[in-house]
C-alpha cells in the first residue's frame, strides 16, 4: 500500500505540471497566472504569497472535518512538532519561489533532484532507517535519472552550477529535503491528515496575515476570478500528492517514498512528449529510460 501512496502522489504533482504546461499551449503564451506560480517574473511582488495561501487555505478546508475530533488529543509536544514542520516548509516553498524568480528554470530544476539524497541521509542518520545496498544503488540511479531530464544541456554543465539562482536553488533543495522528512516523521507520530492540516492552517494563516497587512485582499480575490482553473488544478493536485507522500511514509522507507514520488517530474516530462510533441534531447531520453526502469524496481523491491 505504502508504494501503491507513493504513486499517487508521482501521479498527482506530475499530472498537475504537465496539466499547467498544458494551459500554456493553448494560448501560444505563458499566462500572467503561470508566470507568477512558476517564475514570479511578471513584477506581482505578492504573488506567491497569493498562491500558497489558496493551496494552503484549501487543503486546511477540506480536512478539518477528518480530524476535527482528534485536535484535544494532540500533545504540546506534538504541537511543537507539527510548527517545527510548518515553519521549515514555509521557509522551503519561499525559498524555492525565490530560486526560480532569480534564476533559470532549467538551472533551478536539476538541484530539486537532491532532494532524494538529503531526505534519506536525514532518514538514515536520525530515524536509523537502513536501506540495503540494492535500493542505495536504485536511488543514486533514479537521483541520476532525474537529474539527466532536468538538465537541458550537458555542454553547459559547469556554467550551469555557477549561474545565477543556482546557489539559493542548492539551499532550497536542503530545506525540502528536511520537509520531507519532517512530513514523514509528524506523520508517524501524529497522523498524516493532521500533519498535512496543521501545516495547511499555518501557512493558511501566515499568508492571510502578510497579503491582509500589505493591503492584497482586493488582489487576492481578484487573482482567483482571473486564473480560477489554474489555481483549482494545482489546489487538487498538490494537496492530494501531499497527503498521498504523507501516507506512504508511515508504511514504506522514508528514502523510498520520497525517491518514488519525486520522479513526477519524469512523468510530467514524458507526457509533455507524448501529448505536446517536446522535443527531448538524447541524454534527456536515456535519463528519462533509466529513471522509469530504476523507480518500477525500487517499487517492486519493497
Amino acid at each position: 500500500m505504502g508504494i501503491f501512496l507513493a504513486i499517487i502522489a508521482l501521479v498527482a504533482w506530475g499530472l498537475g505540471d504537465f496539466l499547467i504546461q498544458k494551459s500554456t499551449r493553448r494560448t501560444k503564451r505563458w499566462p500572467i497566472g503561470l508566470l507568477n506560480i512558476v517564475l514570479n517574473r511578471s513584477g506581482e511582488k505578492f504573488s506567491k504569497w497569493i498562491v500558497l495561501f489558496y493551496i494552503t487555505c484549501a487543503g486546511a478546508i477540506v480536512l478539518t472535518p477528518f480530524i476535527f475530533a482528534k485536535i484535544q488529543l494532540l500533545s504540546w509536544l506534538d504541537v511543537g512538532l507539527l510548527t517545527l514542520v510548518s515553519v521549515v516548509i514555509l521557509i522551503a516553498a519561499l525559498l524555492e519561489f525565490q530560486a526560480l524568480k532569480i534564476g533559470k528554470l532549467s538551472v533551478v530544476e536539476p538541484a530539486f533532484a537532491l532532494e532524494i539524497p538529503v531526505t534519506a541521509l536525514l532518514a538514515g542518520f536520525l530515524l536509523q532507517e537502513k536501506l540495503n545496498s540494492n535500493q542505495i544503488f536504485l536511488i543514486a540511479v533514479l537521483i541520476i535519472g532525474i537529474f539527466l531530464v532536468s538538465v537541458k544541456d550537458l555542454t553547459n554543465l559547469k556554467k550551469v552550477i555557477w549561474e545565477k539562482g543556482a546557489g539559493l536553488a542548492a539551499v532550497a533543495t536542503l530545506t525540502m529535503g528536511a520537509v520531507n522528512f519532517l512530513v514523514g516523521f509528524s506523520s508517524r507520530q501524529t497522523d498524516p491528515l493532521m500533519t498535512n492540516w496543521f501545516l495547511n492552517v499555518f501557512v493558511a494563516v501566515v499568508s492571510f496575515i502578510y497579503l491582509i497587512k500589505h493591503g492584497q485582499a482586493a488582489n487576492t480575490f481578484s487573482y482567483l476570478k482571473e486564473n480560477t482553473k489554474l489555481i483549482l488544478n494545482t489546489c487538487l493536485f498538490d494537496n492530494l500528492a501531499w497527503i498521498a507522500f504523507a501516507f506512504s511514509m508511515t508504511q514504506i522507507p522514508i528514502a523510498i517514498a520520497t525517491g518514488i514520488s519525486e520522479s513526477y517530474i519524469i512523468l510530467a516530462v514524458g507526457l509533455g512528449f507524448v501529448f505536446n510533441k517536446e522535443k527531448l534531447r538524447k541524454h534527456q531520453i536515456t535519463g528519462l529510460v533509466v529513471a522509469v526502469i530504476a523507480a518500477v524496481i525500487l517499487a517492486m523491491m519493497v
